[in-house]
């Protein structure tokens, strides 16, 4: 999708502020009466109860809350494949912002992400309680201390994600994952499981959902509320369990290859 076909649907005022008329009195709701409801479900001693399905009552509400938050959106989630339980280690490519809410609508994970995210409205004090271990970006001893927390929480039976790219993309393509980020997942000897993150018909508005350049966190937040109503697309792919891999190069190399496979799929 071209920088000038965004902005053609950009342009489209009357049907772009009837949307932000009907959904950001929802979004006012969400954020004022589910939000504190998703807050005290969080408070023990009730948030660490269990559900009959075995997951915890915070960890259920926090996939409801971030679901309806999609669904402000206009984001028709769908899923595909089944996330692994206990301790695994999932990767996916990486668009937007609306990659955390995806993915944690449908799986409660800690997520690896930068650093800057703590500071966005809603989305970073929301990822501060999400168990979200933050990242200084090119800081070699902070990227240290997050190897070592990865490999503890594996080891506690906790799943962490990850977006081994390091960074957004435009949309158009999928960049090289940093085989560094996997070495949590061999020392930890847990599975490694891929997630492709798709919006629109077939990954037509990657780009769309992507960051434009120079485009701020709170600019393609408020793009994206008056965008026309899009699926995404949350697939789970064939996991890599432990010892099935030649170490962190190979396990970045066939992430990333099943990755784009789905991602290129047309089904």
């Amino acid at each position: 999708m071209s920088s000038s076909s965004i902005r053609a649907d950009a342009g489209d005022m009357p049907a772009r502020v009837l949307r932000y008329c009907v959904r950001v009195p929802v979004l006012v709701w969400h954020l004022c009466i589910h939000l504190p409801i998703l807050l005290l479900s969080m408070l023990p001693p009730i948030g660490r109860r269990r559900l009959r399905s075995g997951e915890r009552v915070d960890h259920r509400m926090t996939r409801w809350w971030q679901g309806g938050l999609m669904w402000v959106f206009g984001f028709r989630l769908s899923r595909t494949g089944t996330p692994l339980p206990g301790a695994v280690l999932f990767v996916a490519n990486h668009v937007s912002w609306v990659d955390i809410v995806a993915l944690h609508s449908q799986r409660m994970v800690g997520f690896v992400a930068k650093r800057e995210i703590a500071g966005w409205p809603v989305v970073g004090w929301l990822a501060a309680r999400g168990e979200t271990i933050f990242h200084q970006r090119g800081s070699t001893e902070s990227l240290g201390g997050v190897l070592d927390e990865m490999v503890a929480r594996l080891r506690d039976g906790r799943p962490v994600a990850v977006f081994p790219e390091g960074r957004t993309r435009d949309g158009d393509q999928v960049g090289p994952f940093h085989a560094r980020i996997f070495l949590a997942a061999v020392e930890a000897n847990v599975a490694v499981q891929p997630v492709a993150l798709r919006y629109g018909r077939h990954g037509s508005a990657q780009a769309i959902v992507a960051f434009g350049p120079r485009e701020s966190f709170f600019a393609n937040f408020m793009r994206l509320l008056g965008e026309p109503a899009r699926d995404a697309e949350v697939m789970f792919l064939e996991p890599i369990l432990p010892g099935n891999a030649e170490g962190r190069r190979h396990l970045a190399e066939v992430s990333r290859e099943r990755i784009v496979a789905a991602l290129d799929a047309r089904a």
